[in-house]
């Protein structure tokens, strides 16, 4: 593709979106768009979930790796490709060279998931371990480049990239052209960037809202200080928006068309990720609950009907274990209390039986006796309680208190 440019960094227009759409055909799938009852009442409007955690490969990535990789000279592709990334870029890249016939390379981190790196060798690359983190990942992949002569396949900062992941927003306005508001997660920004290009264009009344996790937000600051800012350091659950700095090409598209880019929390990302596998059926990584994080922590904010963009689905089951817990504690579905008993035969099971009463599941019961600020026939019980919420929580309480338990803070 031929990109104008402005300064020195290419632009994406319109017309290469719809290029890349036609590329992707019988390629890329297009993804359903399902509706959302629960957010729908929560938002107080129609929601809609694109659902790009159904995919090939589980997330949007494919789009842009294969008009990158499909837009190479003959040269470039004899020479192979070569990526860095801890999943979702890495599965993308690996399954377009296979369709297009390209050798690739993809450098993942050592402690990436298990599941992560046999779908990329599955998928046909030739996958190296290196780096405990990203940037250790990505600096040995531009140096395999660099001795090899391999092209270097960006996972953002590219027009080609973005051009392939507006797609996305083409298809969002022919199965919801009645739609207002777009919610998108954003790390590097392609994503965000090739949405806003499509969209913005064609519907310029429509509002495109980038989200961040909090510990890994580097558009806010960039956006205020008008170019991008690297971020030390960035923490989240996150991992598929776990971006430093925002790449250049991206980021003028984002100051110039999005519209605003929100932050949340990790309570409201695995909140998200709960909620959308309870209501929605819907197996959806952080990264990609995102956007039903931001309508959960401001649901007042988004004028309906509104898109809310699920970019993935790959997230490992281990860590799909202990964000479900993390999302059912900021529900109050949990309860942890302490409390002392009468070191006597029968004093657990009445306990317990009051909690039974009190429609409390019990998970997990530990004792002290050892701690010195305990008299001589006490015990100090720790118990773990599965609970239906906030309220119920309180109704334990109460009932612990009125059968004449003292519970410890």
């Amino acid at each position: 593709m031929r990109y104008s440019t402005a300064g020195s960094l290419p632009m994406v227009t319109l017309d290469d979106v719809r290029g890349a759409q036609k590329m992707l055909s019988g390629i890329a799938r297009i993804t359903a768009m399902e509706g959302s009852r629960y957010l729908s009442q929560l938002v107080g409007a129609p929601v809609h979930l694109k659902c790009e955690n159904l995919q090939r490969t589980g997330s949007f990535k494919l789009r842009g790796a294969y008009v990158r990789i499909a837009g190479l000279l003959p040269e470039e592709r004899a020479a192979g490709v070569v990526a860095a990334s801890a999943g979702n870029h890495a599965q993308g890249v690996a399954l377009a060279s296979s369709l297009l016939g390209v050798r690739s390379t993809v450098f993942m981190p050592r402690g990436a998931p298990l599941p992560k790196i046999s779908a990329t060798l599955e998928y046909g690359a030739d996958v190296r371990l290196q780096g405990q983190v990203v940037d250790e990942t990505l600096a040995a992949a531009q140096e395999y480049a660099a001795d090899t002569g391999a092209v270097f396949i960006h996972p953002f900062d590219h027009p080609d990239i973005i051009a392939g992941q507006g797609t996305v927003g083409l298809e969002i306005l022919e199965q919801c052209p009645q739609a207002r508001t777009i919610v998108v997660g954003v790390g590097g920004g392609g994503l965000a960037a090739g949405i806003a290009t499509a969209v913005k264009t064609l519907r310029p009344d429509v509002r495109v809202v980038g989200v961040q996790a909090e510990g890994a937000a580097a558009y806010p600051p960039s956006l205020a200080a008008g170019h991008p800012v690297a971020v030390r350091n960035p923490v989240t659950m996150a991992d598929g928006i776990k971006v430093g700095r925002p790449g250049d090409v991206p980021f003028r598209i984002v100051q110039e068309l999005v519209d605003e880019v929100r932050t949340v929390p990790e309570d409201a990302l695995s909140a998200a990720v709960l909620l959308c596998l309870e209501r929605a059926k819907l197996v959806v990584e952080p990264a990609g609950a995102g956007p039903v994080a931001a309508l959960l922590s401001d649901p007042g904010a988004f004028d309906g009907p509104v898109v809310a963009v699920l970019s993935g689905g790959n997230v490992d089951p281990v860590l799909l274990q202990r964000i479900l817990r993390h999302g059912m504690a900021a529900q109050g579905r949990y309860l942890a209390v302490r409390l002392r008993l009468t070191d006597r035969p029968g004093a657990l099971a009445t306990l317990l039986a009051a909690l039974s009463a009190a429609d409390a599941n019990v998970l997990d019961v530990s004792h002290i006796r050892t701690d010195p600020r305990l008299g001589l026939t006490e015990v100090e019980v720790e118990l773990h309680l599965e609970t239906k919420g906030p309220e119920h929580c309180t109704e334990v309480g109460q009932t612990l208190r009125e059968a004449g338990y003292v519970v410890i803070d």
